[in-house]
């Protein structure tokens, strides 16, 4: 399934001249290694392993990514909130919320699904999703609200 995946998304005919950014664990580059795809990837034109980013650096190139191929859960969550077009490359997801309102599409593992779908979001066809109602960024002051309706300020107890 791996060697599939990786086969389609470094096809050229596919991308052309699109760059790729792969920020790629070493434990992925081993396993690239073992299943022997590195030549054939090495041949991709537009496809670049990149060693892992730091955090920050990765929402940066999310942030200006014309599209997010994935199977993190983390980042549907974060190509929803940055309005990137993401592609999940799994068959279901514990982030429904990314694929009903946000830009998060499920697509599986099937090369022609992933093509189809890619070029779709390439050709500006992608969905564009909204930012959930909840994250607004505000989770702390609700929290806090919470508590103070439910806090003693005198004694620090809980109200029941």
């Amino acid at each position: 399934m791996t060697s599939v995946v990786l086969r389609t998304v470094s096809r050229y005919e596919i991308w052309g001249e699109l760059p790729i950014l792969f920020p790629a664990h070493p434990r992925t580059v081993k396993r690239i290694e073992e299943f022997g795809l590195t030549a054939q990837l090495e041949d991709a034109p537009a496809l670049r392993i990149v060693e892992p980013l730091g955090y920050l650096e990765f929402l940066d190139l999310m942030m200006h990514a014309q599209l997010v191929l994935t199977d993190s859960g983390g980042i549907q969550g974060e190509t929803t909130i940055l309005g990137v077009p993401c592609l999940t490359l799994r068959e279901n997801t514990e982030r429904p919320i990314t694929i009903t309102q946000g830009t998060n599409t499920l697509v599986g593992v099937d090369p022609a699904r992933i093509v189809t779908k890619a070029r779709r979001v390439l050709d500006g066809a992608g969905k564009s999703g909204r930012i959930p109602e909840l994250w607004d960024g505000r989770a702390a002051e609700r929290i806090v609200a919470v508590l103070r309706q439910h806090i003693s300020p005198e004694t620090g107890a809980v109200d029941n």
